[in-house]
């Protein structure tokens, strides 16, 4: 299966010099979505939590959650959770950002976080992000024993120091 055939290149978006991939075509096929969340699925040990990284990385991890079991566990940007948050500062390749993710913590009676995760976003670029999310995720006190993505953008340069493990359904050379 090419899910290569689902993804539209955009030139210069967000900025000039950029190529987005868009995923729309891919999501709006039901079947094509279906296949790609269980293939992804397969890539990993199931987890007790599957963390996604705002906001496209929502879609696949609350997808693998329903589909392979685990809690879904939002990773946003600040000021988008209620408190209590962990919070953690970092540099993306087009600006600085802050994430946002609930720690460990007992909700009437039951406890929620604190397990092993897989950390789950659509694209991996330069890895910023997802270097800053697996910083996050274990400052709340969850263990993270992988990172999936969906596209892999092997032709960028990773950021200094990016040590990460990443699986992913599609790269591109």
């Amino acid at each position: 299966m090419s899910y290569k055939n689902y993804i539209t290149e955009i030139q210069d978006f967000p900025i000039e010099g950029v190529s987005f991939k868009d995923i729309s075509s891919l999501l709006a096929n039901t079947e094509i979505f279906d296949k790609c969340v269980d293939e992804m699925g397969w890539l990993v040990k199931v987890p007790d939590y599957w963390i996604g990284v705002d906001a496209r990385g929502f879609i696949f991890a609350s997808a693998l959650s329903m589909m392979f079991g685990g809690g879904f566990v939002m990773c946003r940007k600040k000021g988008k959770l209620p408190k209590p948050t962990i919070n953690h500062a970092y540099k993306t390749e087009y600006s600085s950002d802050e994430l946002s993710i609930h720690p460990e913590y007992t909700l009437k009676g039951n406890t929620i976080g604190g397990g092993t995760a897989v950390i789950v976003d659509d694209v991996l670029a330069t890895g910023g992000t997802l270097q800053a999310t697996n910083s996050l995720v274990n400052k709340a006190g969850y263990k993270v024993i992988d990172n999936l993505v969906l596209i892999d953008l092997l032709y960028l340069p990773r950021v200094k120091d990016f040590n990460l493990e990443v699986k992913s359904l599609i790269q591109y050379e």
